[in-house]
């Protein structure tokens, strides 16, 4: 059984998201222009929207079906859920922000977690400093501490490093490597970015206008595009260039 298996239907205001896709163990990018229904997928998977129709199953869990009418509310879903302008509770401090998202914790137990989220993403020193306080890559991991506290079954990620410079996005692309590998745990990844999707994708998923235009490995994605709008997504001089970027960026973020 897949890890993640769903089927989605949506029409809102002229566009319709019609998809279905599965996804094992491994990290997943969707892939595609702004405006194709990356998103919207990723908050119908938190609970934060619901499609008019279809199904999401992650692992054993049904977590929304409209033929049975179930909809598990997104404080229930066992989904870590990292938004593009990261959220941060700009009045809690970093400790305070992690211990947010222990809700359901209490006590020892609570601490224990916080302690063991910031000693993991190297945060003891930043524990009583303010979101305003800390540095572009700090935010990053206050966000990836906050939602991996509860121990999550998944991890979605809305274009999470768009903000940062080239040398913090390849730090957070290697730090997200190493997590997904401690925590095993399935992982979706929102991205614009053609050297992020090649160099850290286990799969490509494209999405053309609501619809799934092609779905393989970063490989088969920007050398045998399907269709003229993937083949526009990867164009001819980054298949030229991709062997010597993806190469010195792999081994910046295996160093």
């Amino acid at each position: 059984m897949a890890q993640l298996s769903l089927k989605l239907f949506k029409g809102v205001n002229g566009f319709t998201l019609d998809i279905a896709w599965e996804m094992e163990n491994e990290l997943v990018v969707l892939f595609g222009f702004s405006g194709a229904g990356k998103s919207m997928t990723l908050n119908f998977l938190a609970g934060l929207a619901r499609a008019e129709r279809g199904f999401i199953r992650l692992g054993n869990s049904i977590l929304f079906d409209s033929s049975r009418d179930i909809f598990v509310p997104p404080q229930k879903r066992a989904i870590g859920y990292v938004f593009q302008d990261l959220a941060l509770f700009p009045h809690m401090t970093v400790r305070q922000n992690i211990s947010y998202g222990a809700f359901g914790l209490h006590g020892d137990e609570r601490k224990e977690r916080v302690d063991e989220m910031m000693d993991m993403l190297h945060l003891q020193r930043f524990g009583e400093k303010y979101p305003s306080e800390i540095s572009g890559g700090q935010k990053q991991r206050v966000a990836l501490a906050r939602v991996l506290v509860r121990k999550p079954e998944m991890l979605l990620l809305d274009e999470p490093f768009t903000a940062l410079d080239i040398s913090l996005r390849l730090e957070m692309q290697k730090l997200l490597i190493e997590l997904r590998t401690k925590f095993s745990i399935p992982v979706i990844l929102v991205t614009h970015d053609l050297y992020e999707a090649y160099t850290m994708a286990d799969r490509i998923i494209v999405y053309s206008e609501g619809n799934i235009a092609q779905e393989g490995t970063p490989y088969d994605i920007f050398h045998t595009p399907v269709s003229p709008d993937v083949k526009a997504l990867v164009d001819n001089k980054i298949i030229l260039n991709e062997r010597i970027f993806s190469q010195s960026i792999r081994q910046k973020i295996n160093a």
